[in-house]
């Protein structure tokens, strides 16, 4: 498991945007990015620039996964049929981390990873402890019973900010996987650009 080195809401800061939506974002008081130069007036970005900052972003919602492990979804991606934007969206909310997290099992995506990392997910019943693997539509995600009475999840299912997807359909603990999502279907707080990362990587 890739460990998050940096703090969490930097990311935040150095976007501009409330990533996830959370209403502790650094971001809802301050809008100019982390550091005795976050303040200093912006110059106009290049074409690279604005591809960069929104593959970072999208890198960055999804748990600040690995460079490897982005740049292995993308060529996946692009080797499925139809728009590989879409695919890549399509790829990375299959992940068993960003279920977890779409199902409010868990408040962030980090502890969503965390959660599968240590063994209290369960995929058709088999206990899974790899957050990077991929779910099938019909796939039923469930709660191991310790999971279920951590406080944790009790305050992601109370959490207000956070909507439940139509493309999973929760009971309870118990989170199926009814189809891969298009762009449009998954709520994101900000604006993804999938298009912008295609290009980035396409170069």
């Amino acid at each position: 498991m890739s460990k998050r080195q940096s703090a969490k809401y930097k990311l935040d800061r150095r976007m501009g945007e409330n990533i996830w939506g959370r209403p502790k974002s650094p971001v809802n008081r301050r809008e100019y990015g982390p550091g005795q130069h976050g303040q200093r007036r912006k110059g106009k970005m290049s074409d690279f620039g604005i591809q960069l900052r929104a593959k970072q972003k999208l890198k960055g919602y999804y748990g600040d996964i690995t460079e490897k492990q982005f740049k292995k979804n993308y060529f996946e991606a692009s080797r499925m049929k139809g728009d590989t934007g879409q695919n890549l969206i399509g790829l990375l909310e299959r992940r068993l981390d960003a279920v977890v997290y779409r199902s409010k099992f868990t408040p962030t995506i980090f502890s969503a990873r965390q959660l599968v990392s240590h063994g209290h997910v369960y995929v058709n019943g088999v206990k899974c402890n790899i957050a990077s693997r991929l779910v099938k539509p019909g796939d039923e995600v469930t709660l191991g019973k310790k999971a279920q009475e951590m406080a944790l999840v009790a305050e992601a299912q109370s959490l207000p900010e956070r909507d439940l997807p139509e493309y999973l359909a929760i009971d309870g603990t118990k989170a199926t996987f009814v189809r891969v999502p298009t762009l449009d279907e998954v709520p994101y707080p900000v604006k993804m650009e999938p298009n912008l990362v295609v290009e980035f990587y396409s170069r």
